[in-house]
């Protein structure tokens, strides 16, 4: 098996094994047998159990980010993209329900991930809706004094709100479409000048 073959299996398997046994409660040597590779092989790849959770962070986000920016410059509508944006991250629920409850709930718990990581990528996650924002501005779809870090926030944290709800309670009375929908009507008809 090839180096990044092994990389991304014990990537993989760490994604199933933190989302069924939880961050604090799995163990090296059950997300080497998920992985198919000895314990050692693990320590070839990453220092500790820590490590692996600051990895997959750092190269799920970056896949996420990668794909809704390929989505969201094919369209030039503000208010398009942020329903893109608003639609892809709650379909993560759907489409990857075991890296969903990773990012939503086992990144939460580790006080020393929340404490000690510069989450660079999240940032870079989150400042794709500034940006969005910004050209709103510019072509005058958004009012000028709407604050891009303000809404930034306060979108993700809808979004985030959604999906973590998603997670512990996989029973809805509506789809995720239509909750995607619902988050981008509410905060952009707020930033649309009067």
């Amino acid at each position: 098996m090839r180096t990044s073959d092994k990389h991304s299996k014990i990537i993989e398997a760490a994604i199933k094994v933190f989302a069924r046994k939880g961050f604090f409660n799995a163990r090296i040597s059950e997300i080497a047998k998920e992985a198919h590779v000895a314990d050692g092989t693990i320590y070839l790849y990453f220092n500790n159990k820590y490590d692996i959770l600051i990895t997959l962070f750092e190269e799920e986000i970056g896949k996420i980010i990668y794909q809704v920016k390929l989505l969201i410059e094919k369209e030039s509508d503000p208010r398009k993209m942020l329903e893109i944006f608003a639609l892809h991250h709650l379909q993560l629920m759907e489409e990857k329900r075991d890296l969903a409850e990773v990012l939503q709930m086992e990144l939460r718990q580790s006080n020393k991930f929340m404490k000690e990581y510069r989450n660079t990528k999240f940032i870079e996650y989150v400042d794709v809706v500034s940006a969005i924002v910004h050209k709103g501005q510019e072509t005058g779809y958004f009012r000028k004094d709407a604050l891009p870090g303000v809404f930034k926030r306060a979108f993700f944290g809808a979004l985030d709100e959604t999906a973590r709800l998603w997670v512990l309670s996989p029973e809805h009375s509506y789809t995720i479409e239509e909750a995607a929908q619902q988050i981008s009507d509410f905060f952009v008809d707020g930033i649309i000048p009067r």
